[in-house]
């Protein structure tokens, strides 16, 4: 008599999957996993990979009858608790669920999958752009709206508020909870550090070690409080950015108790950490044992480096891309160390991201001053070694790191490389453009989750702090914030990530001060918290900002200018460092100001006849929209 073990999951939201045990997602008996848990119909490349994991479920053989649905290959590895099971999703087929069956002697075992149609709004993956101000947050340390979800048995890492390196609380409630906040701050967007799960046993709060790539973490809320989020925050004209890992994984991923394949990491059997040497990507003369090392090398023992040359995984990768795109609905993707992984599954990956969102947004993380290197990965460049790309964005660390020397130095001093320090450092990187395929694309921020508070690397000196704010919100490309910049967020003493990553006050019952409300806050703190609301309230509505052209001057006395302009509008920005009042004069600006009389101060709202001279405050900045 026939074994018929039935398996019905209803695989249209996760819920359901949550309630199974744990062998069913780590499949250490008869159960069964399956990723993707289940897809959609309608994607321009109709291949579909599941992996199928379950105890010595290689020998079982695979059946699946379904309208437009065809299986066209099994891969069988090393391990035998895996399967590979390729299905054609042909044009013919419809949404619906249908049972895979797996039979091995006189056992059958059967998988209820379920497609589902794609989203045919547009709007529904509208992605961010340089029309967009990005707000970034941490969000184990930004609010803590459910406090019961703190330590979830099990997990380990339990919350400790004292520990800078531990676990806050923070979660995908606390943020859904102050939407309202960010959308009346002026931000457009938000890009959210790793929400999957991360069961390490200690510093597990960041999330750039994933121990599951299709599960959000239990302590941050669950995928469908993640998908309700991102509604939430389309509803209120907010898109969501997901920061993604395919470099690397958690150690205690399911998978590291049962690889499957012998190359399914780099360094399998022997690890070694990375030489962090990123131009060997791109130097033409460099070994292959440097290209190795570098690419193939761990972060640390942490995280495993993955192989995306191994085709299996680099399926499962890609595919889990494009499932939380269609899921979520996001409106771009952050792509964690991006030249780290094989540089060739990269092009595939952006390829067939912008086959299926040809309207899609990525931006990547390429953390160098060097803006050859970053020119490197971005879609059109033509790279000397024949490397093409698809990546709309890359994050602009080059201009970044101008931005800090530029304000932070003195006017006439000089680097340790013994160029220029001050304003003409600043305007010489801005200067590099002509290395990009596309500048306007870049996403340019002050300081981010990785590096020191921006008000901390100018020394805590408020003025420049202005300067550096007004730079990035009407300078080319799309602007990124840190949650708490607004209101002097500062890490002094210390490069700790931990601290750099503080609390944001009134988050958590009981804070001693509540920024979304204003209680508590200092003076200072409130006025740098209205000064950016009235520089992203204003850049929301200017089109010249978002995609006109840029003309600068290069700095002379302390003093630098440029314009954003289109065929309609003209703003110009200064930027004076001296620590008196300035009278600029306005002589050599004449092919820019021909025919504009006035000029109405964006910052202070002061309204002013353009005469021969411009009258600059000491230690300020002017946003000026001109008028005829």
């Amino acid at each position: 008599m026939t074994k018929k073990t039935l398996f019905r999951i209803t695989l249209w939201c996760l819920l359901p999957m949550f309630l199974l045990s744990s062998t069913a997602w780590g499949g250490q008996d008869s159960s069964l996993n399956v990723e993707p848990p289940f897809w959609w119909t309608g994607f321009k490349e109709s291949e579909l990979q599941l992996m199928v994991h379950g105890e010595n479920i290689s020998d079982y053989s695979v059946q699946l009858d379904y309208p437009g649905v065809t299986i066209q290959r099994i891969t069988r590895v090393k391990s035998p608790n895996y399967l590979f099971v390729y299905l054609d999703i042909g044009t013919g087929a419809i949404p619906g669920e249908f049972d895979i069956s797996f039979s091995h002697d006189n056992e059958t075992l059967e998988y209820r999958y379920r497609l589902q149609a794609r989203n045919p709004d547009p709007e529904f993956t509208r992605a961010f752009s340089s029309a967009d101000t990005i707000y970034l947050i941490t969000p184990d340390r930004f609010a803590n709206g459910d406090p019961d979800n703190d330590n979830i048995e099990g997990m380990g890492d339990a919350v400790d508020r004292s520990d800078p390196d531990g676990r806050h609380g923070g979660d995908i409630k606390g943020i859904a909870d102050n939407l309202d906040y960010i959308a009346n701050l002026g931000f457009t967007a938000i890009w959210l550090n790793p929400l999957l799960e991360n069961r390490m046993p200690s510093y597990s709060y960041h999330g750039y070690a994933s121990t599951d790539f299709y599960r959000v973490d239990a302590r941050f809320g669950s995928n469908e409080e993640y998908r309700d989020l991102v509604r939430q925050a389309r509803s209120s004209g907010i898109g969501v950015i997901m920061d993604m890992i395919v470099n690397h994984a958690g150690s205690k991923h399911w998978w590291m108790d049962d690889l499957p394949t012998g190359d399914w990491l780099n360094f399998q059997n022997d690890i070694q950490i990375t030489s962090h040497e990123h131009i060997s990507e791109q130097d033409l003369y460099a070994s292959e044992y440097d290209k190795r090392m570098y690419s193939d090398g761990w972060f640390v023992e942490t995280m495993p480096d993955l192989n995306q040359r191994n085709p299996l995984l680099a399926d499962y990768l890609t595919q889990n891309a494009l499932w939380w795109i269609e899921y979520l609905g996001l409106a771009g993707i952050r792509m964690d160390t991006y030249p780290y992984p094989d540089k060739h599954y990269m092009t595939e990956w952006t390829r067939r991201l912008m086959v299926e969102y040809p309207h899609f947004n990525m931006v990547g993380e390429e953390w160098t001053d060097n803006p050859a290197g970053v020119a490197y990965w971005q879609a059109g460049n033509k790279n000397k070694d024949g490397y093409v790309s698809y990546l709309p964005s890359l994050m602009d660390f080059p201009l970044q790191n101008a931005l800090r020397w530029g304000l932070a130095t003195d006017e006439g001093s000089k680097m340790e490389d013994l160029r220029p320090g001050g304003l003409l450092y600043l305007y010489r990187a801005l200067a590099n453009d002509f290395i990009y395929p596309d500048p306007s694309a870049l996403v340019i921020f002050p300081d981010n989750h990785d590096m020191s508070r921006i008000y901390t690397q100018l020394e805590e000196d408020y003025d420049l702090y202005r300067m550096a704010l007004a730079y990035v919100l009407t300078m080319r490309g799309a602007p990124q914030i840190y949650y708490g910049t607004e209101i002097l967020m500062a890490n002094p003493g210390t490069e700790g990530h931990g601290v750099i990553r503080s609390d944001f006050p009134g988050g958590w019952k009981g804070d001693g001060k509540n920024a979304f409300t204003g209680e508590g806050l200092s003076e200072k703190e409130l006025d740098a918290q209205n000064f950016l609301r009235t520089l992203l309230t204003w850049r929301r509505g200017q089109e010249v900002i978002h995609s006109g052209r840029l003309t600068h001057f290069v700095p002379e006395d302390g003093t630098y200018v440029y314009f954003r302009h289109d065929d309609s509008d003209s703003v110009m920005v200064v930027l004076n460092k001296n620590t008196e009042d300035v009278q600029l004069d306005l002589l050599r600006f004449d092919e820019r100001l021909e025919g504009y009389q006035k000029a109405s101060d964006v910052i202070t709202g002061e309204n002013m006849q353009l005469g021969s001279t411009l009258t600059l405050p000491a230690r300020s900045v002017r946003v000026l929209e001109l008028h005829k």
